[in-house]
């Protein structure tokens, strides 16, 4: 039969939903599938991807996630590639999806956990690499100053602290389901902070940092966070990519991007090192006529969207 393209529409959520708890990811649940497709925040979105079919079944499907940004003053539009999965037998197929995501006029491209295989797709399509430069901090319990930094995760004292853009932020992001939302106060100032889990062997052990409102106040009164975290989360280090934080906390240090650390030090140690922190920096690519890296980020995609990665 001829496998076919189509875009995703409202009425195939359920059924693209099906087959990626099948075929790609099984720890996302069928119905938490179809909520990840129906994003929280507002947009006219053409449609949730493209996916391939075979009569009535699918055999392959590639999401997508609109957005609408303010960057330097003007509306941009945004498509964040997400999970893109085709079955063995139909893989020669699995470029059309691509293609007809990316002959949409008139959006921003970003790609914020793609596979080895897909890094080398992205960049003969003319992605560019973000810089992933990332810090990583323990959490311990640190002895911190009773009541001198307060941090909350109460949606009340949340929005009652923010204004502006972050407090537009934290709406839009507020029932995303891989998005964890803090703010910590430190006399008048006050510093957004919103996170995911990252998983390891099965387990959500880290706090990865999606953003951050104020980094001065993040980087001063990160030991507190880093105690919250601990306590209230059971989550043992946090990880922070430096263009989103801003500053290197002082109790973190630097985690070299393991392909860099191989090519330097082709060693048995280094390699177990870079081995162990593979999984921990992500490439992220994106494809832009405008727009340069620093204007581009993590929000509005799939990394608040998808749980369990």
């Amino acid at each position: 039969m001829t496998v076919e393209l189509a875009p995703i529409t409202d009425a195939d959520v359920a059924v693209v939903a099906d087959f990626l708890h099948a075929k790609f990811n099984s720890r996302v649940s069928s119905s938490s599938w179809s909520r990840v497709m129906s994003v929280p925040w507002k947009v006219d979105a053409p449609n949730h991807g493209f996916m391939l079919q075979e009569g009535q079944r699918v055999v392959g499907a590639y999401l997508a996630f609109y957005s609408d940004r303010l960057v330097a003053g003007r509306v941009e539009r945004f498509c964040n590639l997400a999970s893109w999965s085709v079955l063995p037998e139909y893989r020669f197929h699995s470029v059309r999806l691509l293609k007809a995501l990316l002959a949409q006029d008139g959006y921003h491209f970003t790609d914020l956990a793609p596979s080895e295989k897909v890094e080398s797709v992205n960049a003969r399509f003319k992605f560019r690499y973000l810089d992933t430069s990332a810090v990583f901090v323990p959490h311990l319990p640190w002895p911190t100053l009773p009541g001198r930094t307060k941090v909350s995760a109460d949606a009340d004292v949340i929005v009652a602290t923010l204004a502006g853009p972050d407090l537009e932020l934290y709406r839009d992001h507020a029932q995303a389901p891989a998005t964890h939302h803090l703010v910590l106060i430190r006399g008048s100032e006050s510093c957004y902070v919103m996170f995911r889990k990252r998983w390891w062997k099965g387990r959500p052990v880290f706090a990865a940092i999606l953003y951050v409102s104020n980094p001065s106040l993040f980087q001063r009164t990160v030991t507190s966070l880093a105690r919250y975290l601990l306590v209230h989360y059971r989550l043992l280090a946090t990880f922070a990519e430096l263009r989103i934080v801003g500053i290197r906390p002082r109790t973190s240090f630097v985690l070299p991007y393991p392909k860099t650390l191989v090519r330097r030090h082709n060693s048995r140690i280094t390699r177990w090192y870079a081995a162990k922190y593979q999984g921990m920096i992500h490439p992220k690519m994106y494809r832009s006529a405008s727009l340069e890296p620093d204007q581009v980020d993590e929000l509005y995609s799939e990394l608040v969207c998808v749980p369990g990665f």
